[in-house]
Order: structure tokens, then sequence, then C-alpha cells
């Protein structure tokens, strides 16, 4: 797809941006593109991001500063714990199929307090109230498959969680598995420590030379 600054990119090369982005970050060396004057009035009438970054809401995991991003460079969506519903499907299908992304990132990070209480409503037996519940309910299933894999500390957890996420968007959604079965898009799954600031690949599927991503959309 072309960027706002007519650059045309692939999906390695969108990670490749990402991926220099959160060096700089975690060197203290950021650069805080595209947030001037000029940039602000050239997306008046159109946005053409290079990724979209769906991840948790906590407040610690700002997705353009941890990846030293301006603004028009990522479209972003975020909930707790970055569980998966129709809003964020259809938000991800918009991405890619209107304005052509083609990198769809899934953000997770160690602490999380999504993953903290779905791990204690394993444990406890005691399921929180209100909509926080339905979060839960959500998490649960990597929380689970972590357990299966001999996996108790809640980080690890949220890795598996991003795993299960990443491969749950492509299963879930035609648009984007076609997407990434065509070489358009790729998914990725990232892990970001927050201490460090750095975010490392953990899952995906797509074009990427990594052994973590999978050449092909897991099958339906």
């Amino acid at each position: 797809m072309e960027s706002a600054t007519g650059r045309t990119f692939t999906p390695a090369q969108a990670w490749q941006k990402l991926r220099e982005g959160n060096e700089r970050f975690v060197a203290g060396t950021a650069n805080h593109p595209n947030q001037d004057a000029p940039r602000r009035s050239s997306l008046v009438n159109e946005q053409n991001p290079f990724a979209v970054i769906f991840g948790c809401s906590d407040s610690r995991l700002a997705a353009e500063i941890i990846f030293d991003l301006g603004l028009g460079d990522a479209f972003v969506v975020r909930t707790a714990g970055q569980v998966i519903d129709d809003a964020v499907l259809g938000s991800l299908e918009y991405s890619v199929g209107t304005l052509g992304v083609p990198l769809i990132v899934v953000l997770g990070h160690d602490s999380c307090g999504a993953v903290t209480a779905a791990k204690a409503t394993v444990e406890t037996g005691e399921m929180p109230g209100g909509y926080v519940r339905s979060l839960v309910e959500r998490i649960t299933p990597s929380v689970l498959a972590a357990q299966r894999k001999d996996l108790h500390d809640v980080n690890d957890m949220v890795v598996e969680h991003t795993k299960q996420t990443s491969e749950l968007l492509v299963e879930s959604s035609r648009t984007i598995s076609d997407a990434v079965d065509e070489g358009r898009v790729a998914v990725i799954g990232l892990s970001y420590r927050l201490a460090e600031g750095r975010a490392d690949l953990v899952s995906g599927f797509g074009a990427l030379e990594h052994p973590a991503v999978q050449r092909s959309a897991a099958p339906k």
C-alpha cells in the first residue's frame, strides 16, 4: 500500500519501519516524526497508515510513542487485554479492505491487568462482575492454553494470549485471512516489555522471514 508520504510498503517493510522506531524508543533517540503542522494539514482529506496496531488499552502501552510514529502512520485499535469482538474485527477489516494497510500488529505487554484477572479467575473460580466478566471470559482460553503448556507465570500467559489472538484474527475474518494468503498482509504478535520498552516478535502469519511467522493463514 502507499503511505501518506507516497512510499509503497510491503508487510516486511512495514514491520522493519516499526522495528526501527521501537529501537529508537528503547535507545532514547526517538525522532518524533510527522507531528508538525504541515503533516497535520496533509491528512485532512485522507489517511494512508502503513500499519494497524491492535493493542491493550493499558496507559503504559501508547503505540505511537513506543514505535516512534506520528500522525497518519498507524491505525490504532485498543481494548483491555487486546480482546477481540465484532467492533475490533470490523475495524481491522476496514484497515485492510479500505485503507490497504499491509501489516496487522497484535500488541500485548507484560504485567497485563486483564490477563492477570483471567489467571486469578481460573485459579480461584471467582468471576468478576459487570462487563469485566466479558473480558475475562475471552482471555480465559489463552490462560488455559498456557497452563496446558506448563506455563504459569502471568507474563508467559500474556505471550500465549498474544499468539492465540493473532491466530483468532485470521480464523475469524475471511477478509484478513485472504489478504494474508495473497501476500498483501501479514499479521504479527508482539510482546512489549514495560521496563525495557522493547516489542518482541512472538508469532504471526504472512510474508515475513522469521521463524515465529507462518507463511500462510491458519486454516478455517
